[in-house]
């Protein structure tokens, strides 16, 4: 099958340490990875985070620039990797990689860049201590301490209304699941993974649906499941990835209000 894998795909496997390592990082099977002869379209956000591969190499035929791509500015790329970077270590513990890039990290006087400053401070924590923290926080022995859906955060119980809202949503826009994904799509990390393509215009959506997006499925409780986590009981590393997030979307909400 391996030669059956175009060249982006076959970089990931490589850059990741083969494709149960590319499934780890994705938190899907190893199955389903070995099924792909490329990276799926709503995929190439996670994986570029994951693996340090360009999305250009990655899927050419939406981004390279033969492809007659948008061109999208530069402060909307940056905030397209925010969410792509909260999304990632929202769905999965980090790896070692993952850590150390984290790392190097820099940052400014601003309220995001400290709070990048801090991020990069706390991943020089131990890997193992770090994904064990992951597990408590958001898996458990039958739940973790947070429940990181927007079902729950908006109406106290899972699978309700929020997520048909959403399912609907994304019908209009034409996002598909992606296959071997168990999580439902309010998630936070799934969200957020979408809202970083439509950041970037890659389902041929506007400004508008990018706002629409997170008025309607961010908004309302994404903060709130970020200050929970900056004051949860388990967290350390992922404090700072709440504070991180917290100050995100309050940019963001602040941005689109005085767009309006």
């Amino acid at each position: 099958m391996g030669m059956d894998r175009d060249q982006g795909l076959a970089q990931a496997i490589e850059a990741a340490g083969g494709v149960g390592a590319l499934a780890r990082a994705l938190g899907i099977s190893q199955p389903s990875v070995s099924a792909w002869t490329r990276v799926p379209a709503d995929r190439v956000v996670a994986i570029e985070a994951a693996t340090g591969v360009g999305r250009a190499a990655l899927r050419p035929d939406l981004y390279g620039n033969e492809a007659g791509d948008v061109a999208i500015d530069p402060v909307d790329r940056a905030r397209a990797q925010e969410y792509a970077l909260l999304s990632l270590l929202l769905m999965n513990p980090p790896s070692a990689r993952t850590l150390a890039d984290l790392s190097r990290l820099r940052g400014d006087a601003s309220a995001l860049g400290m709070s990048h400053v801090e991020l990069a401070a706390a991943a020089e924590a131990d890997v193992a201590a770090v994904q064990g923290e992951h597990f408590g926080l958001f898996i458990g022995l039958g739940r973790g301490e947070l429940l990181p859906y927007a079902s729950y955060y908006l109406t106290g119980f899972l699978h309700e209304r929020p997520l048909a809202r959403l399912r609907e949503d994304l019908m209009r826009l034409g996002i598909e699941r992606s296959e071997g994904v168990s999580e439902p799509e309010d998630h936070i990390a799934i969200v957020f993974e979408i809202m970083s393509g439509l950041v970037l215009r890659r389902f041929g959506n506007d400004a508008d649906a990018e706002r629409r997006f997170f008025d309607r499925h961010i908004k309302p409780w994404a903060g709130r499941l970020f200050a929970d986590l900056e004051a949860a009981k388990g967290a350390g590393f992922y404090r700072a990835v709440g504070r991180l997030g917290r100050v995100f979307i309050e940019i963001e909400a602040e941005a689109f209000a005085l767009a309006d």
